[in-house]
Protein backbone atom coordinates (compact mmCIF):
# COMPACT_ATOMS: atom_id res chain seq x y z
CA UNK A 1 0.00 0.00 0.00
CA UNK A 2 1.23 3.43 -0.74
CA UNK A 3 0.14 4.95 2.59
CA UNK A 4 -1.88 4.05 5.55
CA UNK A 5 -4.94 5.89 6.75
CA UNK A 6 -7.49 4.48 9.29
CA UNK A 7 -9.87 6.33 7.16
CA UNK A 8 -8.47 5.70 3.65
CA UNK A 9 -9.56 2.46 2.18
CA UNK A 10 -7.51 2.32 -1.22
CA UNK A 11 -8.37 -0.58 -3.96
CA UNK A 12 -5.72 -0.29 -6.82
CA UNK A 13 -6.72 1.01 -10.40
CA UNK A 14 -5.55 -1.51 -13.47
CA UNK A 15 -3.40 0.55 -15.88
CA UNK A 16 -0.03 0.92 -16.85
CA UNK A 17 1.62 2.70 -13.84
CA UNK A 18 1.17 2.34 -10.45
CA UNK A 19 -1.74 4.01 -9.21
CA UNK A 20 -4.75 3.59 -6.08
CA UNK A 21 -7.66 5.61 -5.25
CA UNK A 22 -9.86 5.93 -2.40
CA UNK A 23 -12.86 7.75 -1.18
CA UNK A 24 -12.16 10.32 2.18
CA UNK A 25 -14.52 12.78 3.74
CA UNK A 26 -13.53 16.68 3.95
CA UNK A 27 -11.90 16.15 7.30
CA UNK A 28 -9.58 13.66 6.36
CA UNK A 29 -8.22 15.56 3.73
CA UNK A 30 -5.73 17.33 5.66
CA UNK A 31 -4.74 14.49 7.80
CA UNK A 32 -4.21 12.19 4.40
CA UNK A 33 -2.03 15.37 2.65
CA UNK A 34 0.42 15.92 5.34
CA UNK A 35 0.89 12.24 5.41
CA UNK A 36 2.44 11.97 2.13
CA UNK A 37 3.93 15.46 2.58
CA UNK A 38 5.96 13.70 5.91
CA UNK A 39 7.00 10.83 3.59
CA UNK A 40 8.22 12.83 0.77
CA UNK A 41 5.41 12.93 -1.15
CA UNK A 42 3.84 15.48 -3.55
CA UNK A 43 0.57 17.15 -5.19
CA UNK A 44 0.46 16.37 -8.93
CA UNK A 45 -3.40 17.30 -9.84
CA UNK A 46 -6.43 18.74 -8.08
CA UNK A 47 -9.46 18.89 -10.16
CA UNK A 48 -13.13 19.25 -9.54
CA UNK A 49 -16.41 17.51 -10.91
CA UNK A 50 -19.86 17.84 -10.66
CA UNK A 51 -21.32 14.35 -10.07
CA UNK A 52 -25.30 15.21 -9.21
CA UNK A 53 -25.76 11.97 -7.32
CA UNK A 54 -26.06 9.66 -4.25
CA UNK A 55 -26.86 13.32 -2.22
CA UNK A 56 -24.03 14.97 -3.32
CA UNK A 57 -23.31 17.93 -6.18
CA UNK A 58 -19.69 18.07 -6.55
CA UNK A 59 -16.83 16.15 -5.73
CA UNK A 60 -13.05 17.41 -5.40
CA UNK A 61 -10.21 14.59 -7.08
CA UNK A 62 -6.83 15.08 -6.03
CA UNK A 63 -3.39 13.08 -7.34
CA UNK A 64 -0.80 12.75 -4.86
CA UNK A 65 2.59 10.71 -5.93
CA UNK A 66 5.12 8.82 -3.37
CA UNK A 67 7.79 6.57 -4.20
CA UNK A 68 4.76 3.65 -4.74
CA UNK A 69 3.05 5.43 -6.83
CA UNK A 70 -0.28 7.77 -7.38
CA UNK A 71 -2.91 8.28 -4.72
CA UNK A 72 -6.16 9.66 -6.07
CA UNK A 73 -8.55 10.58 -3.96
CA UNK A 74 -12.14 11.25 -4.02
CA UNK A 75 -13.50 14.19 -1.79
CA UNK A 76 -17.54 14.06 -1.70
CA UNK A 77 -19.22 17.28 -1.14
CA UNK A 78 -22.24 18.57 0.26
CA UNK A 79 -24.64 20.52 -2.05
CA UNK A 80 -24.47 23.90 0.49
CA UNK A 81 -21.51 24.74 1.11
CA UNK A 82 -19.77 22.87 -1.26
CA UNK A 83 -16.36 23.64 0.75
CA UNK A 84 -13.14 21.38 1.51
CA UNK A 85 -9.81 22.23 3.52
CA UNK A 86 -7.25 24.25 2.36
CA UNK A 87 -4.52 22.34 1.07
CA UNK A 88 -2.52 25.08 0.00
CA UNK A 89 -0.13 25.10 3.35
CA UNK A 90 0.62 21.67 2.71
CA UNK A 91 1.67 22.09 -0.59
CA UNK A 92 1.46 25.56 -2.18
CA UNK A 93 1.20 24.90 -5.68
CA UNK A 94 -2.30 23.72 -4.87
CA UNK A 95 -3.34 27.50 -4.80
CA UNK A 96 -3.99 27.98 -7.57
CA UNK A 97 -5.48 25.21 -9.09
CA UNK A 98 -7.64 25.32 -5.81
CA UNK A 99 -8.44 28.66 -7.39
CA UNK A 100 -8.94 27.44 -10.44
CA UNK A 101 -11.70 25.13 -9.45
CA UNK A 102 -13.87 27.50 -7.84
CA UNK A 103 -14.06 29.39 -11.14
CA UNK A 104 -14.86 26.60 -12.76
CA UNK A 105 -17.20 24.74 -10.23
CA UNK A 106 -18.04 26.73 -7.60
CA UNK A 107 -16.17 24.36 -5.06
CA UNK A 108 -13.98 26.44 -2.14
CA UNK A 109 -11.01 25.88 -0.02
CA UNK A 110 -12.64 27.40 2.90
CA UNK A 111 -9.90 28.98 5.37
CA UNK A 112 -7.42 30.26 2.15
CA UNK A 113 -5.55 32.94 2.66
CA UNK A 114 -5.87 33.61 -0.84
CA UNK A 115 -9.18 33.80 -2.42
CA UNK A 116 -8.44 35.73 -5.48
CA UNK A 117 -10.20 34.15 -8.65
CA UNK A 118 -7.89 32.75 -10.98
CA UNK A 119 -9.50 31.78 -14.18
CA UNK A 120 -12.33 34.12 -14.93
CA UNK A 121 -11.09 37.48 -15.70
CA UNK A 122 -14.27 38.96 -17.11
CA UNK A 123 -14.72 36.01 -19.35
CA UNK A 124 -18.53 34.93 -17.15
CA UNK A 125 -20.50 36.46 -14.59
CA UNK A 126 -19.17 36.07 -10.98
CA UNK A 127 -21.21 33.22 -9.63
CA UNK A 128 -21.51 31.53 -12.05
CA UNK A 129 -19.65 28.44 -13.08
CA UNK A 130 -18.74 26.80 -16.52
CA UNK A 131 -18.05 23.33 -15.72
CA UNK A 132 -21.36 22.76 -14.06
CA UNK A 133 -23.76 20.65 -15.69
CA UNK A 134 -26.97 23.33 -15.83
CA UNK A 135 -24.37 26.16 -16.71
CA UNK A 136 -26.32 28.36 -19.53
CA UNK A 137 -24.16 31.19 -20.96
CA UNK A 138 -25.93 34.57 -20.56
CA UNK A 139 -26.14 36.26 -23.64
CA UNK A 140 -26.32 39.28 -22.32
CA UNK A 141 -23.28 39.61 -20.20
CA UNK A 142 -20.64 42.17 -20.93
CA UNK A 143 -17.59 40.78 -21.45
CA UNK A 144 -15.69 44.32 -21.17
CA UNK A 145 -16.73 44.78 -17.68
CA UNK A 146 -13.97 45.86 -15.58
CA UNK A 147 -11.19 42.72 -14.70
CA UNK A 148 -9.79 44.57 -11.36
CA UNK A 149 -7.47 41.76 -10.72
CA UNK A 150 -6.17 42.19 -7.19
CA UNK A 151 -2.42 42.34 -7.83
CA UNK A 152 0.04 42.66 -4.59
CA UNK A 153 1.33 45.72 -4.20
CA UNK A 154 5.21 46.43 -2.98
CA UNK A 155 5.34 49.68 -1.00
CA UNK A 156 8.33 51.53 -0.45
CA UNK A 157 11.00 54.45 -1.39
CA UNK A 158 11.86 54.01 -4.79
CA UNK A 159 9.48 50.77 -6.17
CA UNK A 160 8.28 51.08 -9.59
CA UNK A 161 6.09 48.97 -11.33
CA UNK A 162 6.61 46.84 -14.62
CA UNK A 163 3.65 45.76 -16.40
CA UNK A 164 4.13 43.31 -19.40
CA UNK A 165 1.83 41.17 -21.21
CA UNK A 166 -0.62 39.88 -21.01
CA UNK A 167 -0.16 40.42 -24.75
CA UNK A 168 3.32 40.03 -26.23
CA UNK A 169 5.30 40.87 -29.17
CA UNK A 170 4.93 37.80 -30.70
CA UNK A 171 3.27 34.42 -31.56
CA UNK A 172 3.66 33.02 -27.62
CA UNK A 173 0.29 32.40 -25.75
CA UNK A 174 -1.20 35.46 -23.68
CA UNK A 175 0.32 36.08 -20.07
CA UNK A 176 0.75 38.73 -17.55
CA UNK A 177 3.94 39.66 -15.47
CA UNK A 178 3.67 42.12 -13.20
CA UNK A 179 7.24 43.23 -11.51
CA UNK A 180 7.61 45.28 -8.53
CA UNK A 181 11.58 46.63 -8.55
CA UNK A 182 13.90 48.74 -7.36
CA UNK A 183 16.19 50.34 -10.13
CA UNK A 184 16.46 47.25 -12.20
CA UNK A 185 16.74 45.20 -9.09
CA UNK A 186 13.54 42.61 -8.99
CA UNK A 187 11.63 42.78 -5.46
CA UNK A 188 8.76 40.62 -6.28
CA UNK A 189 7.29 39.17 -9.41
CA UNK A 190 3.76 38.26 -10.10
CA UNK A 191 2.03 36.27 -12.67
CA UNK A 192 -1.30 35.66 -14.12
CA UNK A 193 -2.56 33.88 -16.80
CA UNK A 194 -5.82 32.09 -17.98
CA UNK A 195 -6.56 34.75 -20.49
CA UNK A 196 -7.43 32.80 -23.76
CA UNK A 197 -10.89 30.49 -21.77
CA UNK A 198 -10.58 27.84 -24.64
CA UNK A 199 -13.20 25.75 -22.51
CA UNK A 200 -11.36 22.81 -23.66
CA UNK A 201 -12.75 20.39 -20.52
CA UNK A 202 -16.03 21.73 -21.16
CA UNK A 203 -15.56 20.40 -24.59
CA UNK A 204 -14.54 16.78 -23.58
CA UNK A 205 -18.14 16.27 -22.24
CA UNK A 206 -19.51 16.11 -25.75
CA UNK A 207 -16.94 13.71 -27.11
CA UNK A 208 -16.58 9.84 -27.53
CA UNK A 209 -13.18 8.26 -26.90
CA UNK A 210 -11.96 8.65 -29.90
CA UNK A 211 -12.77 12.03 -30.67
CA UNK A 212 -11.27 13.60 -26.83
CA UNK A 213 -7.63 11.78 -27.93
CA UNK A 214 -7.44 14.32 -30.44
CA UNK A 215 -8.45 17.01 -28.43
CA UNK A 216 -6.23 15.85 -25.36
CA UNK A 217 -3.09 16.12 -27.90
CA UNK A 218 -3.80 19.44 -28.49
CA UNK A 219 -3.85 20.61 -25.21
CA UNK A 220 -0.58 22.05 -25.30
CA UNK A 221 1.14 21.47 -28.68
CA UNK A 222 4.72 21.33 -28.26
CA UNK A 223 3.64 18.03 -25.76
CA UNK A 224 0.94 16.55 -28.05
CA UNK A 225 2.66 12.98 -27.90
CA UNK A 226 2.68 13.29 -23.76
CA UNK A 227 -0.64 14.65 -23.37
CA UNK A 228 -2.04 11.67 -26.14
CA UNK A 229 -0.35 8.55 -24.22
CA UNK A 230 -1.08 9.86 -21.04
CA UNK A 231 -5.31 10.44 -22.43
CA UNK A 232 -4.68 6.85 -24.15
CA UNK A 233 -3.29 5.24 -21.07
CA UNK A 234 -6.29 6.32 -18.77
CA UNK A 235 -8.88 5.37 -21.49
CA UNK A 236 -7.20 1.67 -21.66
CA UNK A 237 -6.98 1.14 -17.82
CA UNK A 238 -10.72 1.65 -17.68
CA UNK A 239 -11.01 -0.25 -20.57
CA UNK A 240 -9.12 -3.31 -19.53
CA UNK A 241 -6.62 -2.75 -22.64
CA UNK A 242 -3.43 -3.09 -23.79
CA UNK A 243 -1.76 -2.09 -26.59
CA UNK A 244 0.41 -4.27 -29.07
CA UNK A 245 3.91 -4.36 -28.25
CA UNK A 246 4.92 -2.48 -31.24
CA UNK A 247 2.64 0.14 -30.25
CA UNK A 248 4.22 0.58 -26.93
CA UNK A 249 7.76 1.01 -28.49
CA UNK A 250 6.64 3.15 -31.33
CA UNK A 251 4.92 5.60 -28.26
CA UNK A 252 8.54 5.95 -26.72
CA UNK A 253 10.16 6.77 -30.11
CA UNK A 254 7.45 9.44 -30.34
CA UNK A 255 7.84 10.64 -26.98
CA UNK A 256 11.71 10.73 -26.88
CA UNK A 257 11.67 12.22 -29.80
CA UNK A 258 9.36 14.97 -29.05
CA UNK A 259 12.24 15.62 -25.82
CA UNK A 260 14.93 15.84 -28.48
CA UNK A 261 12.82 18.83 -30.35
CA UNK A 262 11.94 20.69 -27.14
CA UNK A 263 14.98 20.53 -25.77
CA UNK A 264 17.35 21.63 -28.93
CA UNK A 265 14.61 24.58 -29.30
CA UNK A 266 15.01 25.68 -25.80
CA UNK A 267 18.72 25.58 -26.06
CA UNK A 268 18.73 27.88 -28.94
CA UNK A 269 16.60 30.15 -27.29
CA UNK A 270 18.70 29.99 -24.38
CA UNK A 271 21.85 30.93 -26.27
CA UNK A 272 19.69 33.95 -28.28
CA UNK A 273 18.85 35.20 -24.81
CA UNK A 274 22.67 36.10 -23.92
CA UNK A 275 23.23 37.36 -27.56
CA UNK A 276 24.82 34.16 -28.61
CA UNK A 277 22.53 34.06 -32.24
CA UNK A 278 24.82 31.43 -33.21
CA UNK A 279 23.95 28.74 -30.99
CA UNK A 280 20.03 29.80 -31.07
CA UNK A 281 20.75 29.32 -35.01
CA UNK A 282 22.39 26.05 -34.60
CA UNK A 283 20.01 24.35 -32.69
CA UNK A 284 17.23 25.25 -34.49
CA UNK A 285 18.45 24.01 -37.64
CA UNK A 286 18.88 20.38 -36.00
CA UNK A 287 15.37 21.22 -34.39
CA UNK A 288 14.13 21.91 -37.65
CA UNK A 289 15.85 18.25 -39.05
CA UNK A 290 14.04 16.69 -36.04
CA UNK A 291 10.79 17.91 -37.15
CA UNK A 292 11.43 17.24 -41.18
CA UNK A 293 12.26 13.69 -40.63
CA UNK A 294 8.90 13.46 -38.13
CA UNK A 295 7.00 14.91 -41.18
CA UNK A 296 8.64 12.45 -43.90
CA UNK A 297 8.04 9.29 -41.77
CA UNK A 298 5.23 9.83 -39.33
CA UNK A 299 2.91 12.37 -41.27
CA UNK A 300 3.41 15.16 -38.85
CA UNK A 301 5.94 17.34 -38.03
CA UNK A 302 5.00 17.01 -33.70
CA UNK A 303 3.29 13.57 -34.09
CA UNK A 304 0.09 14.79 -33.82
CA UNK A 305 -2.95 12.04 -33.29
CA UNK A 306 -0.09 9.32 -33.96
CA UNK A 307 -0.84 8.14 -30.75
CA UNK A 308 -4.31 6.98 -30.20
CA UNK A 309 -6.38 4.81 -27.97
CA UNK A 310 -5.62 1.43 -28.24
CA UNK A 311 -2.57 1.40 -29.97
CA UNK A 312 -0.53 4.13 -32.42
CA UNK A 313 -1.41 5.29 -36.15
CA UNK A 314 1.74 4.80 -37.61
CA UNK A 315 4.37 2.87 -38.53
CA UNK A 316 7.61 2.71 -38.63
CA UNK A 317 9.39 1.24 -42.26
CA UNK A 318 12.77 -0.13 -42.40
CA UNK A 319 13.88 2.42 -44.37
CA UNK A 320 12.87 5.19 -42.03
CA UNK A 321 14.87 3.17 -38.93
CA UNK A 322 17.95 3.62 -41.07
CA UNK A 323 17.16 7.86 -41.52
CA UNK A 324 17.15 7.49 -37.71
CA UNK A 325 19.92 5.73 -36.90
CA UNK A 326 22.14 8.21 -39.01
CA UNK A 327 20.24 11.58 -37.09
CA UNK A 328 21.09 9.92 -33.97
CA UNK A 329 24.92 10.32 -35.19
CA UNK A 330 24.74 13.48 -36.36
CA UNK A 331 22.66 14.83 -33.63
CA UNK A 332 25.35 13.82 -31.34
CA UNK A 333 28.12 15.03 -33.09
CA UNK A 334 26.96 18.34 -33.77
CA UNK A 335 25.14 18.94 -30.10
CA UNK A 336 28.97 17.65 -28.32
CA UNK A 337 30.43 20.39 -30.36
CA UNK A 338 27.95 22.97 -29.89
CA UNK A 339 27.75 22.00 -25.65
CA UNK A 340 31.85 22.68 -25.81
CA UNK A 341 31.15 26.29 -27.50
CA UNK A 342 28.12 26.82 -24.62
CA UNK A 343 30.47 25.81 -21.55
CA UNK A 344 33.68 27.26 -22.98
CA UNK A 345 31.84 31.14 -23.70
CA UNK A 346 32.80 33.00 -20.34
CA UNK A 347 29.62 35.62 -21.91
CA UNK A 348 27.77 32.98 -21.85
CA UNK A 349 28.49 31.15 -18.97
CA UNK A 350 28.37 34.94 -17.14
CA UNK A 351 25.12 35.33 -17.61
CA UNK A 352 23.72 31.52 -16.84
CA UNK A 353 25.29 30.77 -13.58
CA UNK A 354 23.63 31.88 -10.22
CA UNK A 355 20.58 33.26 -12.21
CA UNK A 356 17.56 32.31 -11.51
CA UNK A 357 18.25 30.33 -9.11
CA UNK A 358 16.15 27.64 -7.00
CA UNK A 359 18.06 26.23 -3.81
CA UNK A 360 16.80 22.31 -3.51
CA UNK A 361 14.81 23.35 -0.54
CA UNK A 362 13.16 25.56 -1.99
CA UNK A 363 12.33 23.80 -4.90
CA UNK A 364 11.34 20.57 -2.48
CA UNK A 365 8.96 22.86 -0.30
CA UNK A 366 7.15 24.80 -3.40
CA UNK A 367 6.52 21.36 -5.48
CA UNK A 368 9.27 22.06 -8.40
CA UNK A 369 8.78 19.10 -10.71
CA UNK A 370 10.07 17.79 -13.92
CA UNK A 371 13.37 19.00 -15.90
CA UNK A 372 13.24 22.14 -13.35
CA UNK A 373 13.03 20.24 -10.99
CA UNK A 374 15.87 17.83 -11.07
CA UNK A 375 18.47 20.68 -11.50
CA UNK A 376 17.44 21.43 -8.25
CA UNK A 377 17.89 18.45 -6.91
CA UNK A 378 14.31 16.86 -7.04
CA UNK A 379 14.83 13.19 -7.99
CA UNK A 380 11.72 12.51 -9.94
CA UNK A 381 11.27 11.25 -13.47
CA UNK A 382 7.88 8.66 -14.13
CA UNK A 383 10.27 6.84 -16.26
CA UNK A 384 12.69 6.14 -13.58
CA UNK A 385 10.20 5.62 -11.06
CA UNK A 386 7.31 4.25 -12.43
CA UNK A 387 8.42 2.96 -15.81
CA UNK A 388 5.36 1.90 -18.12
CA UNK A 389 6.33 -0.80 -20.86
CA UNK A 390 8.95 -0.31 -22.47
CA UNK A 391 10.34 1.82 -20.37
CA UNK A 392 10.73 -1.28 -17.74
CA UNK A 393 12.99 -2.49 -20.30
CA UNK A 394 15.43 0.55 -20.96
CA UNK A 395 17.12 1.64 -17.65
CA UNK A 396 16.40 5.48 -18.09
CA UNK A 397 18.97 7.24 -16.12
CA UNK A 398 17.78 10.64 -14.99
CA UNK A 399 20.06 13.46 -15.12
CA UNK A 400 19.97 16.08 -12.04
CA UNK A 401 22.41 18.35 -10.86
CA UNK A 402 21.62 20.71 -7.33
CA UNK A 403 22.81 24.37 -8.31
CA UNK A 404 19.05 25.21 -9.53
CA UNK A 405 20.28 28.26 -11.84
CA UNK A 406 20.24 28.64 -15.28
CA UNK A 407 23.23 26.66 -15.77
CA UNK A 408 22.02 23.94 -13.85
CA UNK A 409 18.95 23.59 -16.21
CA UNK A 410 20.99 23.97 -19.19
CA UNK A 411 23.19 21.12 -18.33
CA UNK A 412 20.72 18.81 -17.45
CA UNK A 413 19.14 19.56 -20.93
CA UNK A 414 22.10 18.64 -22.35
CA UNK A 415 21.99 15.17 -20.43
CA UNK A 416 18.50 14.52 -21.10
CA UNK A 417 18.97 14.92 -24.75
CA UNK A 418 21.85 12.56 -25.09
CA UNK A 419 20.12 10.05 -23.02
CA UNK A 420 17.05 10.71 -25.48
CA UNK A 421 19.42 9.48 -28.49
CA UNK A 422 20.51 6.83 -26.68
CA UNK A 423 16.94 5.73 -25.99
CA UNK A 424 15.98 6.63 -29.25
CA UNK A 425 19.15 4.01 -30.27
CA UNK A 426 17.93 1.45 -27.68
CA UNK A 427 14.43 1.98 -28.92
CA UNK A 428 14.89 1.10 -32.58
CA UNK A 429 17.21 -1.88 -31.72
CA UNK A 430 14.51 -3.93 -29.56
CA UNK A 431 11.54 -2.79 -31.85
CA UNK A 432 8.84 -4.90 -31.45
CA UNK A 433 7.65 -6.82 -34.33
CA UNK A 434 4.16 -7.28 -35.99
CA UNK A 435 1.64 -6.06 -38.12
CA UNK A 436 -0.67 -5.00 -35.05
CA UNK A 437 -0.57 -1.65 -34.29
CA UNK A 438 -3.97 -1.09 -32.12
CA UNK A 439 -6.41 -2.94 -30.57
CA UNK A 440 -10.23 -1.55 -30.61
CA UNK A 441 -11.42 1.00 -27.93
CA UNK A 442 -14.89 2.28 -28.46
CA UNK A 443 -16.56 2.28 -25.31
CA UNK A 444 -15.47 2.75 -21.54
CA UNK A 445 -17.75 1.31 -18.69
CA UNK A 446 -20.00 3.04 -16.66
CA UNK A 447 -19.10 5.00 -13.35
CA UNK A 448 -15.26 4.21 -13.96
CA UNK A 449 -12.17 6.64 -13.10
CA UNK A 450 -8.69 5.76 -14.95
CA UNK A 451 -5.69 7.95 -14.70
CA UNK A 452 -2.47 7.90 -17.02
CA UNK A 453 0.73 10.17 -16.10
CA UNK A 454 2.92 10.37 -18.93
CA UNK A 455 6.99 12.19 -18.46
CA UNK A 456 6.96 15.16 -20.66
CA UNK A 457 9.86 17.31 -21.39
CA UNK A 458 8.83 20.03 -18.95
CA UNK A 459 7.62 16.91 -16.21
CA UNK A 460 4.65 14.78 -15.63
CA UNK A 461 2.06 15.30 -17.88
CA UNK A 462 -1.60 13.72 -15.97
CA UNK A 463 -4.95 13.05 -17.67
CA UNK A 464 -7.92 11.26 -15.45
CA UNK A 465 -10.97 10.74 -17.52
CA UNK A 466 -14.43 10.19 -15.57
CA UNK A 467 -17.56 8.40 -17.23
CA UNK A 468 -21.30 8.48 -16.27
CA UNK A 469 -23.80 5.94 -16.04
CA UNK A 470 -23.55 5.81 -19.92
CA UNK A 471 -20.11 5.07 -20.00
CA UNK A 472 -19.86 8.40 -21.79
CA UNK A 473 -16.88 10.92 -20.81
CA UNK A 474 -18.26 13.15 -18.15
CA UNK A 475 -15.40 14.80 -16.93
CA UNK A 476 -11.47 14.91 -18.61
CA UNK A 477 -8.61 16.51 -16.47
CA UNK A 478 -5.22 17.46 -18.05
CA UNK A 479 -3.15 18.32 -16.29
CA UNK A 480 0.44 20.42 -16.93
CA UNK A 481 3.51 20.00 -15.06
CA UNK A 482 3.51 23.94 -15.70
CA UNK A 483 0.72 24.61 -12.67
CA UNK A 484 3.81 23.50 -10.34
CA UNK A 485 6.44 25.72 -11.69
CA UNK A 486 4.61 28.94 -13.05
CA UNK A 487 4.63 29.78 -8.96
CA UNK A 488 8.49 28.78 -8.54
CA UNK A 489 9.44 31.05 -11.42
CA UNK A 490 8.15 33.90 -9.22
CA UNK A 491 10.83 33.27 -6.89
CA UNK A 492 13.68 32.38 -9.09
CA UNK A 493 13.41 35.88 -10.37
CA UNK A 494 13.41 37.78 -6.97
CA UNK A 495 17.03 39.61 -6.22
CA UNK A 496 18.13 39.01 -9.89
CA UNK A 497 17.72 41.84 -12.75
CA UNK A 498 15.11 43.14 -14.85
CA UNK A 499 17.10 42.35 -18.18
CA UNK A 500 17.77 38.62 -16.85
CA UNK A 501 14.22 37.43 -16.83
CA UNK A 502 13.83 36.64 -20.34
CA UNK A 503 16.78 34.39 -19.51
CA UNK A 504 15.37 32.68 -16.57
CA UNK A 505 12.12 32.59 -17.65
CA UNK A 506 13.06 30.19 -20.91
CA UNK A 507 15.35 28.03 -18.92
CA UNK A 508 12.16 26.82 -17.13
CA UNK A 509 10.33 27.14 -20.51
CA UNK A 510 6.78 26.38 -19.17
CA UNK A 511 3.36 26.40 -20.94
CA UNK A 512 1.16 28.87 -21.21
CA UNK A 513 -1.57 26.59 -22.85
CA UNK A 514 -0.97 23.56 -20.59
CA UNK A 515 -2.62 25.44 -17.75
CA UNK A 516 -5.16 27.47 -19.66
CA UNK A 517 -7.84 25.16 -20.02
Amino acid sequence: MPITHPNLHLKKLPGAIPAWQGEITPDDLQPICQNVRDGGGRLVALWGSDVRAEGKCFALHVALVNEKGLICLNVLLPAEPPNYPDISGIFPAANRMQRATYDLLGIAAHESQDQRKWLRHAAWPGGSFPLRKDFVNDPLFNPYELDAYPFVQVEGVGVHEIAVGPVHAGIIESGHFRFSVVGEKVLRLEERFGYTHKGIEKRFESLNVQQAAKLAGRVSGDSTVAYAWAYAMAAESIAAVTPPDRALWLRALFLERERIANHLGDLGYLGNDVALSFGFAQFWILKEQVLRNNAALFGHRYSMDKIIPGGVAVDLVEPGQQTLIEECAMLEREVSLLRGIYDEHAGVQDRFIGAGRVEPKLAAQLGLCGLAGRASAQSWDARVQFPCAPYDKLDVQMATYRNGDVAARVIVRFDELFESLRLQREILAHLAQGDTLSVPLANLPVNSFGVGMVEGCRGEVLVAIHTDVRGKLTRVHPHDPSWQNWPVLEHAAMGNIVPDFPLINKSFNLSYSGQDL
